[in-house]
């Protein structure tokens, strides 16, 4: 157990979740990696998550986002859920995430409206 909580890093707010961090199943299969959070920074407000994967971007709702670590978001849906993930339809505002650590931004701030 301690090396699976180190491997995932410590939890964190979605407001500070960095884009490319990977996203997987309630069992841990991998479905993608975060692109932008949807949120309503001024109510905070969470709505979701949009995750690049192999097939295109799909939403997955605030309701459906388990825990949110440094380095994986774990999702409560299974992987046939996560097979039917809708693609994102205009929502509430993005939250720029993170672009993390060696991009040439500020990674250690919160994340940015968009």
């Amino acid at each position: 157990m301690a090396d699976e909580q180190q491997e995932r890093g410590a939890r964190i707010a979605y407001l500070v979740l960095a884009e490319g961090t990977p996203v997987a199943t309630a069992d841990g299969q991998r479905i993608g990696t975060v692109r932008a959070v949807r949120a309503d920074g001024q109510k905070d407000i969470f709505d979701g998550i949009v995750i690049a994967t192999d097939d295109g971007d799909r939403f997955v709702d605030a309701p459906e986002v388990g825990d949110i670590y440094e380095r994986l978001v774990l999702t409560t849906l299974t992987a046939d859920e996560a097979a039917r993930l809708p693609e994102p339809e205009p929502g509430p505002p993005v939250i720029d995430v993170d672009p993390g650590p060696g991009t040439g931004d500020d990674a250690s701030g919160p994340a940015r409206p968009a």
